[in-house]
């Protein structure tokens, strides 16, 4: 009899071998699972709020001045926005919140940008924020912006800081490896090495080596009850928080004043995309940060806050013209 093709033998035998590593470590899952299922508490001291029914932790900054509202992108949470907060906080009131799904906030399904813009005009409903100015990092863009498209006369300015408020496919098949997601997960959690290697390819050579603490501000909303649960729920449903084109389209038509800041070394957008994303929804020309990667809010906060400033005061000249 002939024999099959060579190839055809080495795909098999790798499938087999794929198979049977798949199958042992998803055993070997079980009980390191069982071992690690203890969770932490959150920090003592939190603040929150009932933000459209729900709870939801939220930081304040700074007592007088025009208001400025801070939303994190995803994997963030609102100690994310510490250095430029402090920076805004000589001459405004600033404010940032933990979206559904990160952070300390109540865990509160469907994870879409429509759910996340509510909790943040509740916010800012809950707290009496008069016509704040958005600043929204990364995926938090497309919350903001849907929060300005439902409520527009809520806000005052949207600014788009490394972000295009695009979709983020979904992988939607994280579910398929079972005990082995939560796994892998975990032994990244566990590891301060894995957390400062992904902050520093994020945040580039600009910023500090995490700490303990900062490695512990990343580690711990992951760790609370219901964490894990809500991010798979996220992953496998939405992905990352996302509108269409057309949608975001929409914010051109809205005379309220928009800004497109990036870090100038961003490499999760293509070169051009702070161009694209300001003509996108009617911005000025974007403001680049030299040196700055994606997590300019983290490297160059001053950089950052000179931006909203900016930003704040076209807010102003256009309420007083009667936008």
């Amino acid at each position: 009899m002939a024999r099959r093709p060579w190839y055809r033998r080495i795909l098999r035998r790798a499938a087999k071998t794929v198979a049977v590593v798949f199958v042992t470590l998803t055993m070997l899952s079980v009980p390191y699972n069982a071992y690690t299922s203890g969770t932490v508490d959150p920090p003592p001291g939190l603040t929150y709020v009932n933000a459209d029914g729900i709870r939801t932790r939220y930081e304040a900054w700074g007592t007088s001045g025009s208001p400025v509202v801070l939303v994190h992108g995803a994997f963030e949470d609102s100690d994310t926005w510490q250095s430029v907060a402090a920076a805004l906080a000589p001459d405004h009131r600033v404010y940032a919140l933990d979206l559904i799904g990160s952070g300390y906030s109540q865990r509160v399904s469907p994870y879409t940008p429509q759910h996340m813009a509510a909790q943040l005009t509740g916010l800012v409903a809950a707290l009496h924020i008069d016509r704040p100015v958005l600043v929204a990092h990364s995926s938090g863009a497309a919350v903001a912006a849907e929060a300005v498209l439902e409520s527009p006369k809520s806000y005052s300015g949207l600014m788009f800081l490394d972000g295009d408020g695009l979709p983020i496919p979904s992988p939607g098949v994280t579910w398929v490896l079972g005990p082995l997601r939560t796994s892998v997960l975990r032994l990244v959690l566990r590891s301060d090495w894995a957390i400062r290697t992904i902050y520093a390819s994020e945040c580039g050579p600009s910023c500090p080596r995490l700490d303990a603490a900062g490695v512990e501000r990343f580690r711990r909303p992951y760790q609370v009850a219901g964490a894990e649960q809500g991010l798979w729920d996220m992953l496998d449903s939405v992905g990352g928080p996302g509108l269409p084109a057309s949608r975001l389209a929409g914010l051109r038509q809205l005379c309220l004043p928009k800004a497109v800041t990036f870090g100038a070394e961003d490499s999760m957008f293509a070169a051009d995309a702070p161009e694209s994303v300001a003509d996108g929804i009617g911005a000025p020309a974007p403001t680049r940060i030299p040196g700055a990667h994606h997590l300019s809010l983290e490297s160059h906060p001053a950089q950052v806050a000179a931006s909203v400033r900016a930003l704040v005061a076209r807010a102003g000249a256009a309420a007083a013209a009667g936008c």
